[in-house]
């Protein structure tokens, strides 16, 4: 088997959540352009479906479930759904995410709640349903979404709340990594810095000096940039990889 041929997803089945749209969408695509069935699970359906067209255009089976990440049966259904259609898991992609900018004195419990519902403890309950299919079939691969946030605390918006969940991120992926690693189920997290989404606000004059300026290679990422390492940890290129948190951040966090 050469290096290249490592990397080639072809038979195996991804389930990417919040993969209609940034980051996520990258990852779904990339995965399909190394032969991968993709499912995208996500709330919205319209751009679900434009996805899923799109992904179908490179030649690989896709579907989209509609899934809202903080239900747990919503979860299960996804996995008993994927599975029927496609096959059983064998790349899980923990990407749906949100984020609110606020001092922590404003923060209502309601907003701290709703991010730590979506960014952390969606995280643990996809983890935990498809990790019991992967762990029972002895093979699998999760990748979770953490954010350079989850390293530093960034300025000069504050957003507690996000930060201390993409932490979270970080450290349940190393304990599932270092529980499944026997079961062959490997477990590892990205941790992006700046990047250029749809809903990002990178290039408002009052963050980009600290957004872009104080970044070592003087620019943000494009969520293409990311999609790449999501392929290597999906694929057997990484095979003796597990419980590793990825920084792609420009340098960033060399400072």
């Amino acid at each position: 088997m050469s290096v290249l041929d490592t990397f080639n997803l072809s038979g195996k089945v991804a389930v990417v959540t919040g993969g209609n749209s940034g980051i996520g969408k990258a990852i779904a695509v990339g995965l399909a352009q190394v032969g991968a069935a993709v499912a995208v699970a996500a709330r919205d359906e319209e751009r679900n479906e434009q996805t899923v067209k799109e992904l179908r255009g490179l030649g690989v089976d896709a579907i989209a479930v509609r899934t809202d990440v903080t239900s747990r049966s919503e979860l299960t259904s996804m996995r008993d759904q994927v599975t029927s259609q496609l096959g059983p898991i064998d790349v899980l992609v923990n990407n749906a995410g949100i984020g609110i900018h606020s001092d922590a004195l404003a923060l209502s419990d309601e907003d701290w709640d709703r991010v730590m519902a979506t960014n952390l403890d969606a995280v643990w309950k996809a983890s935990q349903i498809v990790g019991e299919q992967m762990v029972s079939r002895g093979q699998g691969s999760i990748i979770n979404i953490g954010s350079i946030s989850g390293f530093i605390v960034n300025r000069p918006q504050w957003h507690a709340p996000y930060a201390i969940a993409k932490a979270g991120v970080h450290h349940l992926t190393k304990s599932l990594a270092a529980e499944w690693a026997t079961k062959n189920v490997r477990v590892n997290a990205i941790a992006p810095g700046y990047v250029k989404t749809g809903i990002a606000d990178i290039d408002l004059p009052e963050y980009r000096h600290y957004w872009v300026d104080e970044v070592p290679m003087q620019r943000y990422a494009a969520p293409e940039e990311i999609a790449p390492t999501a392929v290597y940890l999906a694929s057997s290129a990484s095979s003796f990889m597990t419980g590793t948190v990825l920084l792609i951040d420009g340098g960033y966090t060399l400072w």
